[in-house]
């Protein structure tokens, strides 16, 4: 929670009738009111339009997770339209709205000039509001730039709308429709309206929305045609091998500057990790890559571990978990970590590396060319029988700064172990992550005492 003279900033809190009173006059001079999931009704809407109506230095409006509905919304919304203020954000993430909210939000767009983000993912909206919505989207007074539309209730016939924004708006940077049933024909209407477009977009996110391997020549157009592009994200989405080869040329375009590619449970294998090679040997802008939850299994990890030792590659974060792999990954992992000189966090979890795999990891760990900063290694069935290794990792290790151990077989005997290397000077770890792992009481009161001795450690369990 904070409160001061520039914003009032308030998460998972209900809020009594005498706190709510503190805050309305705060509300008239802020710059900024985020009010996350914390109780508020239609009533207290309307108390909050007064305030928000004369307040000319608000900028942000954050609302989210509140049962405002339709009608509460509205209150805000007709404030806004009054008020002298600048407002640039505007999040009604999970308020209940309807698609009933979009003509009061439209008449918004129009009235609002400065407004440059609008946050309306989790309100069932349907494809009638979202017409609605597109009308003050296409006013020549609306400047918006970043737009998300996460679990809506849209399907193919909102694409359409959606893709004649994208036409006539030259300065939209952010588009987010994952998680609606758009499918094939919707991710084709929106990938044309982005390459008739003249704007400028740096993110599009599309995971979960049915898009399939068809989709991918339409999708390496858009890569390819916006030099702006830094984030594309399809996880979820029925893809296959056939897919990624459709994809890469985009993503090999001398245009692409692509930073981010998020690809995850894409119905990939081995096969796809060969063509993704030839993109982080060709792109060093490509810096993170999430591949969790395809079969790429041992094979795909030798081809991408090839690919991380060569000069051309400068991937900084990779997700490979639930990928299928076994111990057999781990000594190429190893010799990434010992000489690869820009991967900075790893995710390897729920892969079944067992304590040999976790020996071979920590061979790398150890070496003084070792940068990594981040390394999650969940469910990977290790035991205590490792610690003893980890624990002399731990200390010989200097970049390390997150570890994640969850769900493994651990007991007091190994986290003994690793308390005693986490409390030495030498061992720069900040955060240690140990869910679901189950020890004594006596363990328990050893782990607080820890982190009252080594205020730098945060452990969470």
């Amino acid at each position: 929670m904070s409160v001061d003279m520039q914003r009032v900033d308030i998460q998972f809190q209900e809020l009594s009738d005498a706190r709510w009173a503190e805050l309305l006059p705060l509300m008239q001079r802020c710059q900024a009111v985020r009010l996350d999931n914390c109780g508020l009704t239609e009533a207290q809407c309307k108390d909050m339009s007064s305030a928000l109506q004369a307040n000319p230095a608000l900028t942000e409006l954050n609302l989210r997770s509140n049962e405002l509905g339709d009608a509460g919304v509205r209150h805000v919304l007709q404030a806004l339209q009054s008020s002298p203020c600048k407002i640039q954000k505007l999040s009604f993430q999970n308020c209940y709205l309807t698609g009933a909210a979009c003509g009061a939000l439209a008449g918004t767009l129009r009235s609002l000039p400065a407004l440059q983000e609008l946050y309306l993912s989790d309100n069932l909206l349907g494809d009638a509001g979202l017409q609605l919505l597109c009308e003050g989207l296409l006013d020549p007074q609306c400047h918006l730039e970043k737009l998300q539309l996460e679990y809506c209730g849209l399907s193919a016939a909102s694409c359409e709308p959606l893709a004649s924004v994208l036409r006539a708006k030259p300065h939209f940077k952010e588009l987010t429709v994952s998680n609606n049933n758009i499918d094939e024909a919707g991710v084709r209407a929106l990938c044309q309206g982005l390459k008739d477009s003249p704007c400028q977009l740096e993110t599009l996110k599309l995971e979960n929305c049915g898009a399939t391997s068809d989709n991918c020549r339409d999708l390496c157009s858009v890569v390819a045609s916006k030099a702006s592009l830094r984030e594309l994200a399809l996880g979820s989405n029925k893809l296959g091998d056939v897919g990624i080869v459709e994809l890469c040329p985009g993503l090999l375009h001398p245009s692409s500057r692509l930073r981010t590619l998020w690809i995850w449970e894409c119905g990939l294998t081995a096969k796809s990790c060969e063509d993704l090679c030839r993109v982080l040997r060709a792109k060093d802008s490509l810096k993170e890559l999430s591949l969790a939850g395809n079969e790429l299994g041992d094979e795909g990890a030798r081809l991408l571990c090839e690919c991380l030792l060569e000069p051309g590659c400068q991937l900084e974060s990779l997700w490979v978990k639930s990928c299928s792999f076994t111990a057999a990954c781990c000594a190429p992992f190893s010799s990434v970590l010992a000489q690869n000189k820009f991967l900075l966090e790893l995710q390897i979890s729920n892969n079944k590396l067992r304590d040999a795999g976790m020996l071979e990891l920590c061979q790398g760990l150890r070496q003084p060319g070792c940068v990594l900063r981040s390394l999650w290694l969940g469910d990977c069935e290790v035991t205590d029988s490792i610690c003893g290794s980890l624990a002399a990792t731990l200390l010989a290790n200097h970049s390390l700064r997150e570890l994640d151990l969850s769900n493994n077989y651990l007991g007091d005997a190994g986290i003994q172990q690793l308390v005693e290397s986490v409390r030495q000077p030498a061992c720069l770890l900040e955060q240690l992550v140990m869910y679901d792992i189950y020890w004594s009481e006596e363990m328990d009161d050893r782990l607080l005492a820890l982190q009252e001795e080594k205020p730098s450690l945060r452990i969470i369990a």
